[in-house]
């Protein structure tokens, strides 16, 4: 049955954690009849909500991974992410939003827009995903859905109207005015599932007139129609408001703002009619792909069934039946048994396996058509690749992967359970781009590299479970890293004579820092006392150089090498003797450069009750933290600070006992720093012990 693309959505909902995503997804899912119960994140009935999937999601009552869903509300098919909030699994907010077409942005009534909000809005935005925000929780003791309107406009920028009043907040929240229909709405039964118009409460009326009058100035922007009646006090239509909202959504440039509480059932049906009226078809969102052939041109790809299929895998996931592979159809359709082709690895491969997924439920399909989210079975593929039909050689931009800053070594118990991390590591690699793994050739060790805390310990927790991989886990390891603070000289000579050709290569030149990335290499030879051919070695040279420091053993970042002159041997110079004599040149440079160690420093926000303010702040100062500022809301405080990573292990645990575990933080990497002179002294040290105690046992 084919679906027209007019009607469909794409939805993500995200914000930060805690603001009820998951619990708003059960409830669209029970009044779109997809479930018959309705379960809650941390339900007594132990059963956990539908989209949370792991047995881990449930018990911990987070969500971990994004996990997609099918759903069909007025005869318009829906497909709707529901993301973790937490910043540990970012990755998965990444991944989603790169394939949807609108999102419902969640902040909490109570808590309104937290600094995780921050990051959900950047996101949003690198992805141009135009949203609508649904204040949640309004049943909640504190609860001002005013008050987070404010915020929307003052913390992220945002053109945000009100689109709903409350009538009565917290213990009296009873419905919500719709400011378009000028009706109050209530919704009764005992899930919230018969939806009553009646006229507005009269100690309302002044309130609702002031705001619709607001609305109707904000969006007059948006419909020259409407800001005609509106200017010459004529008749403003329903209609015409939602056409003027729509434009100014799809535009983002206007944030309409919807009320409720999906635990209470309250305002989750108005808010499905809102993602159906508002927010973007596919065929009105813009998507372009990269043509391989023709140096990377951008190329507009139409949401036409009839045209070629360009779609792209962003999600992949481990099951007892082989890989599934999450893919977003941008143009053409996928069908049974069709065949296809990975940009990436230039595999052709059948479709086999088509299906359509309700969280972990799987419903097998023969055809999906463009705009459409759905998984293959059995691909053998990574996130990010393209799958094209075999006439194009497209690939779709990837999304925004950030880089790993905390690493803990495993260590295996036994035989059985070394084949099981493996296995695992290979899995978990695969499927999340944020979690990287390699063996560290000094130690033997196996290093696994995350986002935080909670996301290794998730994955070392899942590796138990899913596994049976009994490992021992070593300290986390801070990502410091070593940069130079002054120019460096270097002219160096590489010399090996052992019968027969030799080894010669002279390289000169210096480095310094470099505030613009990583590393860049100029080429500054002239006359060709360097030949051409040998370039590319040097510069590789001096990149092995930079994979580990001297001073204690992390990556090199921040400098610019340059070379300037040099010198070879008719016989013995080659690719070797250069890349070599580039490694000794630049550690000659790098002792005279002033070299510096740099530390991960973290975005750290505390919140709590005000009565806990001064604890909190004396624990971040004990921290090396930089308190950036604080704010109070009644008897509800925010800190933001900034803080080194290594000072935050098992930082949760001393908030808890300082705050009788009334108090939460939540963090993300925010830069590079210096490290403190005596600190750097310390790791020198520790670096150079470790270093003798392996030379002892080789």
């Amino acid at each position: 049955m084919a679906i027209d693309i007019s009607q469909m959505r794409n939805i993500g909902i995200s914000a930060h954690i805690d603001s009820g995503k998951t619990t708003l997804t059960e409830r669209v899912l029970f009044y779109c009849e997809k479930i018959h119960a309705i379960h809650e994140v941390r339900g007594k009935d132990g059963v956990g909500a539908t989209m949370d999937s792991m047995e881990l999601e449930r018990e911990r009552g987070i969500t971990i991974t994004s996990a997609s869903t099918n759903v069909t509300w007025k005869d318009h098919p829906i497909n709707i992410i529901d993301t973790p909030g937490h910043v540990d699994f970012t990755i998965e907010v990444e991944r989603s939003l790169r394939v949807l077409d609108g999102a419902v942005l969640v902040p909490c009534a109570v808590g309104g827009v937290q600094s995780q909000s921050i990051t959900v809005d950047r996101q949003l935005n690198r992805y141009k995903v135009p949203f609508l925000a649904f204040i949640n929780k309004a049943d909640r003791t504190g609860a001002s859905p005013l008050k987070v309107r404010t915020q929307l406009r003052e913390k992220l920028g945002h053109n945000a109207v009100m689109m709903q009043l409350p009538i009565g907040l917290e213990d009296e929240f009873e419905g919500l005015i719709d400011l378009i229909t000028m009706k109050a709405i209530y919704f009764d039964g005992d899930n919230g599932e018969r939806i009553r118009n009646e006229e507005i409460p009269a100690n309302m009326v002044a309130d609702a007139e002031k705001y619709r009058e607001e609305l109707i100035d904000a969006v007059s922007m948006f419909s020259d129609e409407l800001a005609e009646a509106f200017l010459e006090g004529g008749e403003v239509t329903e209609d015409q408001i939602h056409d003027a909202v729509r434009a100014g959504v799809l535009g983002r440039e206007f944030t309409p703002v919807f009320i409720g509480s999906a635990y209470k059932n309250k305002g989750v049906q108005t808010l499905l009619d809102s993602v159906i009226r508002y927010l973007p078809a596919p065929p009105e969102v813009t998507n372009t792909a990269l043509d391989l052939e023709n140096d990377e041109a951008t190329v507009d790809l139409s949401s036409d069934n009839d045209a070629k299929t360009v779609a792209l895998a962003f999600k992949l996931e481990d099951t007892n039946y082989g890989q599934l592979t999450y893919i977003r159809i941008y143009q053409g359709t996928v069908k049974k048994g069709a065949e296809l082709f990975n940009t990436r690895s230039r595999r052709r491969f059948k479709v086999g396996r088509l299906i359509r997924m309700h969280a972990n439920h799987m419903e097998d399909i023969t055809e999906a058509s463009a705009g459409d989210i759905v998984a293959l079975f059995g691909i053998d593929c990574a996130s990010g690749d393209t799958f094209a039909h075999p006439d194009l050689n497209y690939s779709m931009t990837s999304m925004f992967v950030p880089n790993p800053v905390i690493s803990l070594a495993l260590n295996p118990m036994d035989k059985k359970s070394s084949d099981n991390m493996g296995k695992a590591l290979n899995r978990f690699t695969k499927e999340d781009p944020t979690f990287r793994t390699h063996v560290d050739p000094e130690s033997q060790e196996t290093i696994i590299q995350g986002m935080g805390e909670l996301h290794l310990e998730v994955y070392v927790e899942r590796m138990r479970r899913e596994y049976s991989a009994e490992v021992e886990t070593g300290m986390p390891q801070v990502a410091y890293r070593e940069t130079i603070t002054s120019r460096g000289d270097f002219n160096y000579i590489h010399k090996k004579q052992t019968g027969g050709s030799g080894q010669f290569g002279r390289v000169a030149g210096y480095i310094e820092p470099f505030e613009d990335g990583d590393y860049e290499f100029v080429d500054a030879i002239k006359g060709g006392v360097i030949p051409k051919d040998y370039i590319p070695s040097v510069n590789k040279g001096f990149r092995m150089a930079m994979e580990k420091g001297p001073m204690i053993g992390f990556p090199i970042v921040g400098v610019r090498a340059v070379i300037n002159d040099g010198s070879t041997h008719p016989v013995d110079s080659s690719d070797m003797a250069f890349q070599a004599a580039a490694i000794g040149a630049f550690r000659e440079a790098y002792r005279k450069s002033k070299p510096r160690v740099l530390e991960p420093i973290m975005k750290v926000v505390v919140e709590g009750p005000t009565e806990f303010q001064g604890s909190a702040f004396a624990s971040i100062n004990q921290r090396r933290g930089i308190i950036l500022s604080s704010s109070e809301d009644g008897t509800f405080s925010v800190i933001e600070a900034e803080v080194p990573l290594s000072e935050m292990f098992g930082y949760s645990t001393v908030l808890r006992s300082l705050t009788q575990g009334k108090s939460e933080f939540s963090m993300e990497f925010l830069k590079y720093r210096r490290v403190p002179q005596s600190i750097a002294e310390d790791l020198q040290t520790k670096y150079q012990e470790e270093r003798k105690a392996q030379a002892a046992r080789a």
